[in-house]
């Protein structure tokens, strides 16, 4: 049951990952603030992407005692994900994120992926 749970958790979190990237497409290519769901770049980041980051997480933790490979590697897939969004975002900064700190920025995006990659990688090593 905790192992279905966090294959849920986990699924949950790279569909909303996949729509953030494609919101955020959108929104490039009308060269807009908004993409096809009514949310501007902060909402998006805190609707979309905060549980994204903590979904992974929370499901390794439900299922630590379980062995899977499988959320191991949806875990990672998640961490791969945040990554490509963070890379994207560092290539095309939005204007109005211009005079933050880029390294904070950074920070915000990588270190969570970095946590979910050494998440998945125990999951997948323990089973």
């Amino acid at each position: 049951m905790a192992l279905t749970a966090s294959l849920i958790l986990a699924g949950i979190a790279i569909g909303l990952l996949v729509l953030y990237a494609a919101d955020v497409a959108v929104a490039m290519s009308l060269d807009s603030d908004h993409g096809f769901l009514p949310l501007d770049h902060m909402q998006r980041g805190m609707g979309l992407g905060g549980p994204a980051l903590i979904l992974p997480i929370i499901a390794f933790f439900i299922s630590l005692k379980e062995q899977s490979k499988g959320l191991g590697i949806l875990i990672i897939i998640s961490g791969i994900l945040i990554v490509i969004g963070g890379i994207v975002v560092l290539v095309n900064p939005a204007p109005e994120s211009s005079d933050k700190d880029p390294i904070a920025s950074m920070a915000m995006m990588f270190v969570p992926a970095a946590i979910q990659f050494a998440l998945g990688g125990i999951k997948i090593s323990k089973s």
